[in-house]
């Protein structure tokens, strides 16, 4: 809809206006940048709710555009039957200041972290992969198998879930997109790639690090939170999306004691090359740089639209 000369895009129109292809190339463009400084993005800062929520306010400008992204998350919500997460993401010419648009930031953000992973999976593995696990069934990893099934169309994919009711129930959700899908509660031998995908206080990864299998870490957002076990990251080479706000929010990271020094940034690997020889992490939190890149790939197809 439309408030004046402002639209504002609600979750599925936000959703249409982020194709994967696109957004992948635009998150590794804005890497490159946010590392020369060219993208200005401070950590997040958290405003708590009295009721146990969070605002979360994260911005970022380019030369080109600003963005603004207000998520709160409120975990009393799921006893309301609401969605734990709200919140917008508003879009500002970069010379003048002016609003151009409004974007859905749930949407925003479940689209470019899944993009990251992506572009994780293309930096990482030294060919297309042919089998990825997905660790949890939840809202990341609905993201994430949309966007597998958008860039690897015919991929094996395994969701690994606390019970195989609940993994199944996933996979029977999504067995319309193009993607051989299987459920299970153990995780395969065969794949490729691991995705950890949950909310989880203690790791639910914690076997052998080996090369030639890619373990990206998505869900532990917070320091009380690890997905990976520390035998793994310490044995690994371990790879960050950002590296300023991962010292604050990687809880696999921080609770493994891992030596920061030894920690590469994301674009580290792009511009060097990554180690196929070694076991590879690539531990990711999120940046309003990526949602920045977003913004940027929403402004083109609503360009190429008019």
């Amino acid at each position: 809809m439309k408030t004046d000369t402002v639209a504002i895009f609600n979750a599925e129109q936000t959703a249409g206006l982020l194709g994967f292809v696109e957004l992948v190339s635009a998150i590794e463009s804005a890497c490159t940048e946010y590392t020369k400084g060219s993208i200005a993005a401070p950590e997040r800062q958290v405003v708590p709710f009295p009721q146990g929520g969070v605002m979360l306010s994260m911005p970022a400008t380019a030369h080109d555009i600003g963005i603004h992204k207000l998520v709160n998350v409120t975990p009393g919500n799921r006893a309301l039957g609401l969605p734990t997460i709200h919140g917008v993401v508003s879009v500002f010419d970069g010379k003048t200041g002016q609003e151009l648009c409004v974007l859905d930031g749930p949407t925003v953000t479940a689209r470019r972290t899944a993009a990251v992973s992506m572009l994780g999976l293309k930096t990482f593995l030294p060919a297309a992969p042919t089998h990825v696990a997905l660790i949890g069934t939840g809202t990341q990893a609905l993201g994430h198998i949309e966007a597998l099934a958008a860039l690897y169309p015919g991929l094996r994919v395994t969701a690994v879930g606390t019970s195989l009711p609940k993994a199944q129930a996933f996979v029977d959700t999504h067995q319309h997109l193009p993607l051989q899908l299987l459920a299970t509660t153990a995780l395969p031998n065969d794949v490729d790639a691991v995705i950890t995908l949950t909310t989880s206080s203690v790791p639910v990864y914690q076997q052998p690090a080996r090369a030639g299998l890619l373990l990206i870490g998505v869900g532990a957002f917070k320091p009380e939170l690890a997905e990976i076990g520390p035998s793994t990251l310490l044995a690994s080479q371990i790879y960050v999306d950002d590296p300023a706000g991962a010292r604050h929010e990687a809880g696999d990271l921080i609770q493994a004691k891992i030596d920061w020094s030894g920690v590469l940034p994301l674009s580290h690997a792009l511009s060097h090359g990554a180690p196929f020889h070694q076991p590879i992490v690539f531990k990711t939190v999120g940046c309003a740089a990526w949602d920045l890149a977003a913004a940027r790939c929403a402004l083109a197809k609503i360009k190429s639209a008019t």
